[in-house]
């Protein structure tokens, strides 16, 4: 692709979060490929079907999958936190190419956040609610 048509090629952006992890998600007019930090997205989320079908849900929901390719970077978490995150992201972006999109996007629950995260140390404890060892004597 040269740089002319780049420039006038419609990018849609969406940022979606899990756990600890950050995914900026562009979908451009294509073929339904998947690339994730420059590799192919199922070469990067291990072949794992449950990741690869996390992160083609949103387009599927909306028969899109073969329209546009979607290009993400992502950091932090795993590759859990990261799918998910990307499913978000790709969510928000399909929002910004059609307001139409929102509603079928929400009622599949591709929009919301999962407040889902690691719960804190507290003191006293040797994990977030593992007590130690109690001795009677």
């Amino acid at each position: 692709m040269n740089s002319s048509s780049q420039r006038n090629t419609v990018v849609y952006w969406g940022t979606g979060r899990r756990k600890t992890s950050v995914a900026r998600v562009r979908l451009i007019p294509g073929t339904g490929k998947i690339t994730i930090n420059g590799r192919p997205g199922d070469h990067y989320l291990n072949f794992n079907p449950a990741y690869l079908a996390a992160v083609k849900a949103p387009l599927q929901t909306l028969g899109l999958s073969d329209s546009y390719d979607v290009l993400v970077n992502v950091y932090g978490g795993g590759l859990t936190g990261q799918a998910d995150a990307i499913k978000q992201g790709a969510a928000r972006a399909l929002c910004e190419l059609s307001a139409d999109n929102r509603k079928p996007l929400k009622i599949e629950g591709h929009l919301s956040r999962d407040p889902r995260a690691k719960e804190r140390r507290k003191y006293g404890l040797k994990k977030a609610r593992k007590a130690p060892q109690f001795s009677k004597r």
